[in-house]
């Protein structure tokens, strides 16, 4: 037909090459553009893309840690001259005042930069129950464990109230129907069989250490309610907010029983002042403020779990500070704690659901 024409025979073998040519640079365009934009199935899921925020998030708990490891050290410099309740006292309106001027300074400086101030969230009325009881539990803890550190050596009174991941994944399964995977159970029992053998040679004495061990005890038990509380209102109210409802409303409750009991409301001195100072400002307001923010990334049940270094670092430092003795047997049971803790943060109950 063509010849007939008079129209050149095309070459289809040209053709078939050419044709060929440019499904392959396609194929290879699209494949690029996959390996570049696209993401396999770990990054579609977010866990590679996530991992700066797992670190930091990490590092922030991290920080609190220490931070929160440092309250039974002051505790026990500011009741040389003020009573276990007078403690919480000042550690609570202190840091109170700390949020005030923390919230004012940022809403002053969200105004200079031309920067929307952040609405305030409206408050139900199961919000505002649920603020008051984070400030109730809150202090109770607090309260209950300045008062065992009054009765029973520093190791041992953190060891008992660092029981509260225990009552926190028992609160987090009867009350909110959570499920934990075996990994994170069997870290959890090796964790807390280290923090318990930290503090067992005091457990095995009678008498004298019996009344501080029940109010420590106690205090794990009310600061895994705080834990739980915080976690549900973290949802909705910013770190900052919870903190503030939880000082105000605990200093409201507690100067009651200082006035009541007729103890020192004050310090005397410049050391107990710069004491109760630290206690507001590094263990209250950043660590507690650390601890709370923590909650929006894991769950209640893993910053519980995790806060069992704490014992690891305040036994260490009342060994160092008050010459408390710490034998081979705690180092073993230091290593214990961590290796829990290791254990039980490789598993899939570490992050909020």
């Amino acid at each position: 037909m063509s010849k007939k024409l008079g129209l050149p025979e095309p070459n289809i073998e040209l053709q078939r090459n050419i044709l060929a040519k440019t499904e392959l640079n396609s194929a290879l365009t699209t494949e690029d553009k996959t390996l570049v934009s696209g993401k396999p199935d770990s990054l579609k899921n977010g866990e590679l893309a996530d991992s700066p925020g797992k670190i930091w998030a990490i590092a922030s708990l991290s920080a609190a840690l220490l931070a929160v490891s440092l309250a039974a050290i002051f505790i026990r410099l500011s009741e040389r001259e003020i009573s276990p309740n007078a403690t919480v006292f000042n550690r609570l309106w202190i840091a109170t005042v700390v949020f005030g001027v923390w919230n004012g300074a940022d809403a002053a400086r969200r105004r200079m930069s031309g920067g929307q101030v952040e609405e305030r969230s409206n408050y139900t009325l199961q919000d505002v129950m649920l603020l008051i009881a984070v400030g109730v539990v809150s202090s109770a803890s607090v309260g209950f464990w300045a008062w065992s550190l009054s009765q029973t050596n520093v190791a041992n009174s953190t060891v008992l109230r660092n029981l509260t991941p225990l009552f926190t994944t028992l609160g987090g399964w009867l009350l909110l129907g959570r499920r934990f995977d075996n990994r994170f159970l069997v870290g959890l029992a090796v964790a807390l069989s280290g923090a318990i053998a930290i503090g067992i040679d005091d457990l095995q004495t009678a008498g004298d250490n019996l009344v501080g061990d029940v109010a420590a005890l106690l205090s794990a038990m009310f600061y895994a309610g705080n834990l739980l509380i915080s976690e549900h209102l973290r949802t909705k109210f910013p770190a900052t907010t919870i903190l503030m409802w939880r000082c105000f409303m605990g200093s409201i409750l507690v100067l009651p029983l200082v006035l009541l009991a007729g103890d020192r409301v004050f310090p005397y001195s410049w050391e107990g002042w710069l004491t109760v100072i630290a206690l507001a400002v590094v263990c209250q307001a950043f660590g507690q403020g650390l601890l709370i923010h923590s909650l929006g990334r894991f769950s209640s049940e893993f910053v519980a779990f995790f806060l069992l270094l704490e014992p690891v670092i305040t036994a260490i430092m009342a060994w160092v500070l008050f010459s408390e003795s710490l034998s081979l047997f705690n180092w073993f049971a230091f290593s214990v704690v961590l290796a829990g803790i290791y254990l039980g943060k490789s598993s899939g109950s570490v992050a909020k659901k």
